[in-house]
């Protein structure tokens, strides 16, 4: 029978999670050759390539693409085999997710998470990108999945000298919303719903409407994506959201009241979460994300 040496399943996973040999041994706390042999040892037992090695650059082979999620699940299953006998002790995993990002489906999410690994305490803070970001560079959160448009990357990446420390997840446009039944006042200014300042999506949204010089008055501030719901279910107004964080029944109203497009949101997170099981949760949090 052939059995999967769980070392050298680990080191794959850390060196395709780093696209770096070099980075996944100093993760596990040994050397890149010793790294570099688990995982040679691991392709011949496999019998295939699992990565496309350039002096420059590491990347998964088609073979290591299709095996990594399995071998994700392997390594999780095995310390959920350890947590079950009392092995495991209890982490806690303080991560923020902006509330554009978060939607309406936070609670599957966080069911998945726990099903995932019981034994991780997931401490999770909903806000906005800015506020999330400011508490991640000042350790008060291990990881934060955030909304960024390219200049907020460019301007991070420029600050820290030219080496961006996010990883890019996905891409999904904004849209504006409001009520089935909404229609603008005629002759008035039009109404629009916001996020408390300050917030990327607000600032996104004024500056389209400046450019197409639509004339628009702020009707309604809310603190949270609920509140903002709210106030769009209610008829005062239209919002500018990601789609997922739309309320159930509001409509993307854009294009019938020939409203300015919106720019893409980009989603990105920030981690320096290192602790392999913890690190795992976050994965299957951003990967649960990207699919919603």
């Amino acid at each position: 029978m052939n059995v999967l040496d769980l070392d050298a399943v680990r080191a794959f996973v850390h060196v395709a999670d780093l696209r770096s040999f070099t980075r996944a041994a100093d993760l596990l706390g040994t050397t890149q050759s010793a790294v570099s042999l688990k995982v040679k040892r691991l392709e011949a037992h496999l019998g295939k390539p699992l990565f496309e090695r350039t002096p420059r650059s590491v990347r998964l082979s088609v073979a290591g693409s299709g095996f990594l999620d399995a071998a994700r699940e392997l390594l999780v299953a095995h310390e959920r085999a350890l947590g079950s006998l009392g092995a495991a002790e209890r982490r806690r995993l303080k991560v923020g997710l902006s509330e554009h990002v978060a939607g309406q489906n936070l609670a599957p999410l966080v069911a998945s998470l726990h099903r995932h690994d019981p034994r991780l305490v997931v401490e999770m803070h909903l806000g906005s990108s800015g506020d999330l970001v400011s508490q991640y560079d000042t350790r008060r959160l291990d990881a934060v999945i955030v909304r960024h448009e390219p200049d907020e990357i460019a301007a991070r990446t420029a600050h820290l000298g030219g080496a961006w420390d996010g990883e890019a997840l996905f891409v999904e446009p904004l849209v504006w919303v409001a009520a089935a039944d909404w229609a603008p006042p005629a002759g008035e200014p039009l109404p629009l719903a916001f996020l408390s300042g300050p917030c990327g999506v607000r600032a996104a949204a004024v500056r389209a409407l400046q450019a197409a010089s639509v004339n628009w008055e702020e009707t309604f501030v809310g603190g949270g994506i609920a509140a903002i719901g709210a106030a769009i279910a209610a008829g005062l107004a239209l919002s500018p959201l990601a789609w997922r964080a739309a309320p159930p029944g509001v409509v993307d109203v854009g294009q019938k009241f020939g409203l300015p497009p919106l720019p893409e949101s980009h989603v990105v997170m920030y981690s320096r979460v290192r602790e392999p099981r913890s690190a795992d949760s976050l994965r299957l949090l951003a990967k649960s994300l990207a699919r919603v």
